[in-house]
C-alpha cells in the first residue's frame, strides 16, 4: 500500500505574508523564497505532527495550528528574541525527548521551540 513518508510542510494564513517573513528571517535566521525550506541536513529530530482536541490550552483555542520549529540552542534563541522585544514565554519545558518553549511572534501566533536531546 502506498502510504505518507514525510512531513512535506505546514501552511498558515497570515495578515501579511511579507511582513511576516521578513519578521522571521531576522529574528530567527531563516531565509524564505517559497516558504521556509530547511534541508534534510538540518534536521536532528524527527517531525511531528500531532492532533489536538479542540479545547486543548496547549496553544490558544483562537489560534487554529501552531508552528514547531527545531533550534540548536533553545535558550539563546529565546534569550535573542527577547532582546528584540518580543513577547517570549518565561515557562520552559524539559522533557527526554527535549526541551521547550514560546513565543509570539508579530500577527499573535504563538511558536512553540524545540531543542532535541543530544545524540
Amino acid at each position: 500500500m502506498a502510504k505518507i513518508t514525510g512531513l512535506g510542510g505546514a501552511f498558515l494564513r497570515a495578515k501579511d505574508p511579507e511582513a511576516l517573513y521578513a519578521w522571521y528571517e531576522r529574528h530567527l535566521g531563516v531565509s524564505a523564497q517559497h516558504g521556509f525550506i530547511f534541508p534534510k541536513d538540518t534536521q536532528r529530530g524527527s517531525i511531528a505532527v500531532s492532533f489536538f482536541s479542540k479545547s486543548s490550552d496547549y496553544f490558544p483555542v483562537s489560534q487554529p495550528a501552531m508552528l514547531n520549529f527545531q533550534v540548536d540552542d533553545l535558550d539563546a534563541v529565546l534569550e535573542n528574541l527577547s532582546a528584540a522585544g518580543v513577547i517570549v514565554d518565561s515557562k520552559r519545558e524539559d522533557c527526554d525527548y527535549g526541551r521547550f518553549g514560546w513565543f509570539e511572534d508579530p500577527e499573535g501566533n504563538r511558536v512553540e521551540l524545540w531543542q532535541p536531546p543530544a545524540e
